[in-house]
């Protein structure tokens, strides 16, 4: 058995050239998603005596990116905001060493998709890009009540002034999200539980147990926010 891996630089690209490779006699093809932008086809071959095929032509190289400088990357989730809020994501995400599309899915994460100042949890107050807790914004400087009245543009202000002493340490999705939804876990093994049921936190984000077992694990957690990073890659989101 003889197994192939080829980059292509779109979904679609990856799904054109899968279906070229489809039709090989005893192969299996897969599509597989590597954040933050890139898709792996996998041909699997069973071996049958002869020489293994020839591989196949290389897809087409990405074009160049347009000039403009930072504002014309593409991010997950970038079709959702203006060009100001994607721009100061970039410049963010450079100064805490970690990858903006970490940072965009985070954020429509908490926000339902929406990058709202304004969206408050009911139950917890919890509100802006990253859900501000009542008594983070007190020790930012300021207020969830001054927060809602922000732009979301303005609000990133905050959100760089609350990660900043995680600079560094965000190298993995999991941890970008850990900083906002319970900073104990950076850096911990995704095995590590974050909430139990029957406690006030469990409640408040019961939702991330996905197995229903009565634990929220850093995995758990961490899987809901992998899938809007894979939503907002979507052509219908990345820009």
């Amino acid at each position: 058995m003889t197994t192939q891996e080829f980059i292509a630089d779109s979904k679609e690209s990856a799904i054109d050239l899968a279906r070229i490779l489809q039709g090989r006699p005893g192969s299996m093809v897969e599509i597989i998603f590597r954040p933050p932008s890139s898709f792996v086809v996998r041909l699997t071959t069973t071996d049958a005596g002869g020489p293994p095929p020839p591989p196949p032509p290389p897809p087409p190289p990405p074009p160049p990116p347009p000039p403009g400088g930072d504002g014309a990357i593409e991010l997950s989730w970038g079709r959702a905001v203006g060009p100001d809020f994607k721009a100061k994501v970039i410049d963010i995400a450079k100064m805490l060493n970690c990858d903006p599309n970490f940072l965009m899915a985070a954020m429509a994460f908490e926000t339902g998709g929406s990058f709202s100042p304004a969206i408050q949890n009911p139950r917890s107050h919890a509100t802006g890009l990253i859900q501000f807790m009542p008594t983070t914004a007190e020790h930012l400087g300021t207020s969830i009540d001054h927060l809602k009245l922000m732009t979301a543009v303005g609000q990133l202000d905050f959100v760089q002034q609350y990660l900043k002493p995680f600079a560094g340490r965000m190298s993995a999705l999991s941890d970008v999200y850990m900083t906002i939804l319970f900073p104990v876990a950076v850096g911990k093994p995704d095995s590590f539980v974050l909430f139990n049921q029957g406690t006030v936190a469990y409640d408040q984000n019961s939702g991330l147990d996905t197995n229903h077992d009565g634990q929220i694990t850093k995995a758990e957690a961490t899987s809901l926010v992998q899938k809007k990073l894979e939503e907002g890659m979507s052509v219908r989101f990345r820009g």
